[in-house]
Formats: C-alpha cells, structure tokens, sequence
C-alpha cells in the first residue's frame, strides 16, 4: 500500500495526474500485437516495471497495473486461464514497485463483453470480476480502477460485485461509443447517478473518443454533488498514418485539454489508447501547481419538443399472412455469377406469372461470388413488384457491414430475410478470401429482431424500428435429429418467424418433420427442388452437404445419365409427387431452381397453385 495519504483524502485539495496507455505504448516499444500483454508481468517483468518507472518520471502519480483484461474470459484466449490469481498478484508488485511512495497503485479492471455482441450478460461475468479483484487486493493495490465498460449494465455488475470485497477507492469510468450515451442506451448523467448510488468513489470516462469528445461529454453532463471525476481520453481518433494506425493528439493538444478539464472540475486527469510518457509530462507540465476547481452542472437542458411521428406503412400480406391463409410458394432463384442480368429478370418473370409469392435470393451459396442479392432484389421488387426474400449468410461481411447492409435493405422496402451461417470461404471460388463469422445465425437472428426494437447492432436507440421477417434454415438429413430439432427450437427463441428446410426426397421425412415442428410457432416451408440427371442425383447425394435422396428416386433417375427434356421431366414427375405428399403437412413450400432451369420451378409452382400452364 501507499505511503501517501488515502487517495479520496488528498484529492480534496489537489488534482492527480494518472500514467498513460500501457498496451499500445509497449507495441511501439516493439512488443508484438496480439500478444498477451498481461502476461508479460510474468515473463517480462522488467519491461513492466521500466514503463511504470516511465510515467512515474513524466509525472504521474495514479499508476494502474498492467492487468486490463487480466480476467479469466480473455487469459483463455491465449491459453492462460489457469494463471488469474497469479498475473493479478504479479502485476500489482510491479507497479508498487516502480511507484515512488508518494503514489498511488490502482488495479485496473475491463469489461468481459465489450468485445462481443451486446446480447446479455453471461452468468459467469460476476464471479470473473470477483477472482480478478481478489488478486489485486491481495497483491495491495491502493484501490480499483473499473474501465473502459461499453455498458452501464455490465459496469453496475462489476462494482456490485466488487464493491463489498474492500473499503478501498473504486474508480468506476464508462467508454462511450458517441459524444453523452453508453453503449447500451444510457445518458452519462444518469449513468453517473446510478454508478454512485451503487458504491462508486469517483466516476470517470476513459477510451474509445479524444479528449475534444470527452470534454463534450463532460460538459454536458449532471454529476452527483460531491463526486470526484476522472478522466483519460485515448489520444484522439485512431487512423492509417505513413502505412501505420496512429493516434493524432499531440502531447502539446493533450495538455491544453487537461487545463479544459480541470475547469469542468475533473481531478484525476491521465491518458488511454495512443498516449504516450510524452502526453503525461506535457499534462503535469501544464498542471503543475494549479488547485482543483469545483465542479459546476451545466442547466438543465430544456425538455425535448416532442418530434413529429415519421409515418411508416405497415407491410401487408408478408409471407407470414398468406401461409395461414392458403398455399404459399417460395422460389429459390440464385443471383447470376455474371453482371447480365436479362435472362435473370426473364427467369424472374415467368416464375411471377406461374404464381411464386416470393423470389428467394441466395447470398453467394456455396461461397460462389454471384451478384449481390441486395441490388438484384430492388430490381426485381420496382420492375416486377414481386417481394424478393435475400439470403444474409454471416460468412461475408463483419458486424458493420451486416448492419449497413441490413439497413439498405431496409431503406429499399426488402423485409423479408433468410439468416444463415453461410459456406466457408475456402471451399468456393476464391478460396483466399477471408470468412468473417462475427457471430452465428443465432446472434444475428437476435440482432435484426434488436433491429425491429428501434436499437442499432451497437445499442443506440433508432429512430425507426426495423420490419424485417426473419427465417431460419433446418436441415433434416442428420444424424442426431433430436440436437437439429432442438437447434431449430432455439433458432425459434431467437426469433426466426419461418423456417426453410433443406431440399427433402421422401414422405416419411417429410412426416418427421411435420410431427418434431407441430408445437413450434413458426410455419415450415418444406423444401423441395427437381432433380435435372442422373449424375445431378449423385452429385446431390453423395457430395452437397444437407441433401440426400431416396433409393427410388435414384434409381427412377438412372434411366437419364445425360441432362435433357426427358431427365427434367422425370425430375419434375419426382417433384410434383413430393408436393403432393407434402399437401398433407404443409402450407408452405419452398421450391429450388436447379441450374437456373427457372421452367422447371414454374411449373412446380403452377403446380402447387393448380394453375394452368400458358399457352403458347
């Protein structure tokens, strides 16, 4: 423990200078990136020691162990679960150790989830911040330093969890991802309020915004009398510099911030992400001798004039209304791998006049490049004015990209979605290219229905709410049927409207279907897609993953080893008598088009409808 008088006792009458980023201050030191910082408290233990000395001698005097995630969730990641208790102890002898005795030593502590989608806590998250904290205080840190938490929610978790393991200072600092609210949809003032009812001794931001957008966050918001505040901006804005991510502050920009904060009444005033011992010294520099000024909250800002209610049409006759009502016919007619697109649209119109109620359009099946699904149903939608339904695979595009993506669909009135987790990369036509898988389709079933609720992927509030129906696939062709049932189930609870199964060969599977999905909520379109030759049934059979045909119809496909008119129409004969077994258990149907035959598929959907064929 420090010498020095209690923390919360001396800040009274004095300001605090805290020490600077530590992991991207040692990657500039030459530590590689994606390296386990924390561990290097025990590998490295002198190359700790040295940067605390390095901002010790540039002037701060609030030092934080080198544990930001230290916790049991991110150690797993390199394989160092095991060792929480001992990094944490470690690193808080280190920092005491290279701290003068007229400083103060906090354990540093992070979110668990920040790196995650926002979803829900996990159960396990208090129990991580308990084992973290313990080692600290045991190590004997001078206090606990709770940073860079996206979420209030997970923040007020944190400190309730901690809070009852020791009478020592807890600093408690949110990151906010815009100027004034949490991730989660909090306004700092109230942040700050519930953050100090709940045992926080000093209340602070920290990362992710410049010391410009945290001073406006500042500014602006209602801290409780008496609260100590605290801050450590990173160093501006992270940007490509000279072929490097780089921070623009300069240490010069960073110490007339500093003068800005403290008259906004901040005393603890230090750096995050891209500062460096040169930013600290230049912040003593400007402190130096200069008394804390007591914090003043701006007026209330005047009530909000209530906002003049954006009309949105409500979307009528969706899928979901007509599959109630009677037969409903879902064509699965794939984009093209070229940039023509007038045989598409011909394909597209005669599979409307056969009577399809909806285009379905994959998102590079396979993980063959096609055209984008997004632009070819808006063209489809205002030529035609028949609903497209794209396919959204979590292969292809990070967390922005789908959210970006999602809302231009939006934007173009296409609602109706199919979330799947999408072929790798690797087995498709550019086998180089990387797949992102962010999240699974169930997260991100989850996150278009958090659309649909007026909250963005990041948990800002909406002005509008999403109308997307969302659909969710099933194979039947497993092994354990129970697990795919119960997976279904579970796709279901993450909100899947509708579900599309798999293409399906015979009865009895189609009967297993119906019985393990009748308590379900959801309606099944049962999957069907006409077979063009005997070698396309073995293809199908033997080397496409979720299909597999009945001995029947492979040996009823035989008789066709060439494609031709008389192998599509058996294939077709195949097909028609599989909708009429499927008439007993389903109202909705999902036919395939093979090898962009879109003839066979009409047909297949006259069929179901009973229309007649046209003349010719």
């Amino acid at each position: 423990m420090s010498d020095q008088q209690p923390l919360q006792e001396y800040l009274r009458e004095h300001l605090v200078i805290g020490d600077g980023a530590m992991a991207s201050w040692l990657f500039q030191k030459g530590v590689p990136i994606g390296l386990c910082c924390a561990e290097l408290n025990l590998s490295r233990p002198d190359l700790i020691v040295d940067t605390h000395r390095e901002y010790y001698a540039a002037g701060a005097r609030l030092l934080e162990t080198n544990t930001f995630g230290a916790n049991r969730d991110a150690l797993s990641r390199h394989g160092l679960e095991d060792r929480v208790y001992r990094i944490n102890w470690k690193a808080a002898g280190l920092a005491r150790d290279a701290a003068g005795r007229d400083a103060w030593v906090m354990g540093s502590m992070t979110a668990i989830s920040s790196g995650r989608v926002r979803h829900e806590i996990l159960p396990g998250h208090r129990e991580m911040f308990i084992e973290q904290a313990e080692a600290l205080l045991a190590g004997g840190v001078d206090g606990l330093i709770l940073e860079t938490f996206l979420d209030l929610a997970e923040l007020l978790l944190a400190l309730k969890a901690v809070r009852p393991l020791t009478t020592l200072p807890i600093i408690a600092q949110l990151a906010c991802m815009e100027v004034g609210k949490t991730r989660d949809g909090f306004s700092v003032s109230d942040s700050f309020r519930r953050l100090s009812d709940s045992g926080a001794d000093i209340l602070g931001l920290n990362c992710r915004l410049g010391p410009g957008e945290i001073l406006r966050t500042i500014e602006q918001a209602s801290v409780p009398e008496g609260m100590v505040l605290s801050v450590f901006p990173n160093a501006g804005r992270p940007g490509l510099m000279e072929g490097e991510f780089g921070y623009t502050s300069s240490p010069a920009y960073f110490a007339e911030r500093a003068l800005r904060f403290r008259e906004q009444g901040v005393r603890i005033i230090g750096g995050c992400c891209g500062t460096t011992p040169e930013h600290i010294r230049a912040v003593a520099d400007a402190l130096t001798g200069l008394l804390p000024i007591n914090r003043l909250n701006p007026e209330p800002p005047p009530e909000p004039m209530p906002r003049t209610a954006v009309f949105v049409s409500s979307i009528s006759d969706t899928l979901l209304e007509r599959v109630k009502q009677r037969p409903t016919v879902l064509v699965e007619f794939d984009p093209p791998k070229d940039l023509d697109i007038e045989q598409y649209m011909i394909g597209a119109a005669s599979l409307q006049d056969a009577g399809a109620d909806v285009i379905t359009m994959a998102d590079n099946s396979l993980a063959q490049t096609r055209m984008s699904n997004l632009a070819l149903g808006a063209i489809v939608k205002m030529r035609l004015g028949i609903d497209p339904l794209v396919h959204i695979a979590c292969r292809d595009r990070n967390l922005i990209g789908q959210q970006s993506h999602l809302m231009g669909l939006h934007a173009l009135g296409i609602h109706q979605i199919l979330v799947i987790t999408g072929d790798p990369a690797r087995f498709g036509d550019l086998p180089g290219a990387s797949s992102v898988f962010d999240v699974s389709s169930f997260d991100l079933i989850r996150m278009v229905k958090q659309l649909n609720n007026g909250i963005s992927f990041s948990g800002q509030t909406l002005r509008e709410r999403g109308r997307f129906i969302v659909g969710a696939a099933f194979n039947p062709h497993v092994t354990n049927l129970a697990s795919a049932f119960n997976r279904l189930e579970r796709k279901i609870e993450a909100g899947a409207d509708f579900i599309l199964t798999q293409p399906v060969y015979d009865r009895a599977t189609m009967e297993m279907i119906a019985e393990g999905t009748r308590h379900l909520p959801a309606p099944i379109f049962i999957g069907i897609m006409p077979i063009t030759s005997a070698r396309n049934a073995e293809f199908l059979n033997n080397e496409v993953p979720g299909i597999r045909l009945t001995k029947e119809a492979m040996m009823r496909m035989g008789k066709y080893p060439a494609a031709g008119p008389d192998a599509r129409k058996e294939g077709l004969d195949i097909a028609r008598e599989l909708v009429d077994a499927a008439r007993k258990y389903f109202q909705g149907f999902y036919l395939m088009t093979p090898f962009a035959y879109h003839d066979m598929t009409a047909e297949l959907t006259r069929y179901v409808k009973n229309k007649r064929p046209p003349l010719k």
